[in-house]
């Protein structure tokens, strides 16, 4: 007894003895079913909730302007801005739109493009404002919009947007024009993706996914963080 102690002791140096619990084939199977059916039959709900996060709330008010987003641009957005003017919410419709990355002009390419789907549209005369393509986008966007509300003395305003952009959007109006003292109403436009439908096409999924990385970049990165001072104006 004494000789298979000393033995132990000097061996456990180099060896040792252990016990493992591995799962069974029938466990890892469970398993695996369990993450694909559950979220499948759960679908319905976490699908909508993931669409209706890129949402903004929608609201409007009479206001001074009607602003028509053009990063994407949609006929729908013209439509619904040609409805609002003629509710009497707002007399002016503004539409945003990206000058030449080497100009400071949209191309007349653009331009005409703009007033045809006006003009189909039926929506009167517009106002355009041009805004330049420096990354961050969106958030640069909004501060040469900044410049031309100022100037023209508008307070409140409605913004036309598409429905999977809109939070994002509402998120950077609110940092600038919001902190300005100008009011922002979201108007957001229901496409032919929308929160019930957008699983059924690998574009509706590309278009959320996309829309959702984008609302996580400007929302933890981009307004915390990339906020820099305006750039007086040229």
């Amino acid at each position: 007894m004494r000789e298979r102690f000393r033995t132990t002791r000097w061996t456990r140096h180099l060896v040792y003895r252990a016990e493992f619990t591995r799962t069974t084939w029938k466990l890892r199977v469970g398993l695996v079913a369990v993450l694909v059916v559950v979220p499948w039959l759960t679908s319905g709900c976490w699908t909508v909730a993931i669409a209706r996060s890129l949402t903004c709330e929608a609201g409007h008010a009479p206001s001074d302007a009607i602003l028509v987003e053009n990063f994407e641009s949609s006929y729908l957005a013209y439509e619904r801005a040609a409805q609002l003017r003629r509710e009497g919410l707002a007399a002016r419709v503004l539409v945003q739109t990206m000058t030449e990355p080497d100009g400071q002009e949209p191309s007349e390419v653009t331009l005409g493009r703009l007033e045809v789907m006006a003009r189909i549209a039926r929506v009167g005369a517009i106002e355009i404002i041009p805004t330049r393509p420096r990354e961050p986008i969106t958030l640069n966007a909004v501060r040469d919009m900044q410049h031309f509300l100022e100037r023209e003395r508008i307070r409140s305003l409605i913004v036309v947007m598409p429905i999977l952009r809109s939070e994002r959007s509402a998120l950077v109006y609110a940092a600038t024009l919001g902190r300005s003292g100008i009011t922002v109403w979201c108007e957001p436009v229901q496409g032919s993706v929308d929160a019930n439908n957008w699983t059924r096409s690998w574009h509706g999924i590309q278009d959320v996914l996309e829309q959702w990385v984008k609302l996580q970049y400007y929302r933890l990165y981009v307004l915390p963080f990339a906020q820099h001072p305006q750039e007086p104006e040229a």
